[in-house]
């Protein structure tokens, strides 16, 4: 008697077994089929970058209702948002965000915060630098990278760019500004000026 019992709970349990791996299989070859993310990768830079800022471009001063001005170049497109505003011409662009921030950044609350950020949601980022800046309205904090255009409507084709972003703070106030262009344009000098002539009004 107590054989039959322990030979039906053996056959019991093989077939409960059976069941679960049947309704398992299709599972797994599911997760099995899932594509994995795509990573996008970083274009290939232009061999004739057409982002040279012209040595002869005139600069304005631009003054934002949201306190600060600064220069710019003439003749550029000019976007606003709610707290927002950007500069553009063709792959050239200059933007300044500002936000509420109770604390002045430093280089480890940007590596922890907004590094992770742009590695995470921006188009195939690279970050080469990190690091204190003087200047005239203050010590900042610049992050250097490298990342991807949005791609172009007509083309679908995205170029590589080279971004410094700058962390400007006083008073409870975060602006951050961001200059792109194309990778290996020869920017420098006007990206110098611009920064240096930021200031909180």
């Amino acid at each position: 008697m107590q054989m039959r019992i322990h030979l039906a709970a053996c056959l019991m349990t093989a077939a409960l077994l059976s069941a679960a791996m049947q309704n398992a299989e299709p599972a797994l070859a599911q997760a099995s089929n899932k594509p994995l993310p795509v990573v996008e990768k970083p274009a290939p830079p232009e061999k004739n970058p057409p982002g040279d800022i012209p040595d002869d471009q005139v600069f304005i001063e631009y003054r934002s209702p949201q306190g600060f001005s600064m220069q710019v170049p003439e003749g550029w497109a000019r976007k606003d948002g709610g707290d927002s505003v950007s500069f553009s011409d063709k792959y050239n662009t200059i933007e300044v965000a500002v936000t509420s921030d109770l604390t002045q950044p430093t280089i480890a609350s940007v590596k922890q915060a907004q590094v992770s950020t742009l590695e995470s949601g921006g188009r195939a980022v690279k970050i080469t630098q990190v690091k204190t800046t003087k200047l005239p309205a203050g010590e900042t904090v610049s992050i250097a990278f490298g990342s991807n255009s949005e791609p172009n409507p007509v083309t679908n084709k995205a170029i590589r760019l080279e971004n410094e972003r700058y962390f400007f703070w006083k008073d409870g106030k975060l602006a951050t500004l961001t200059l792109s262009a194309p990778f290996g344009a020869d920017n420098a000098d006007q990206w110098q000026l611009m920064s240096r002539s930021f200031r909180w009004q």
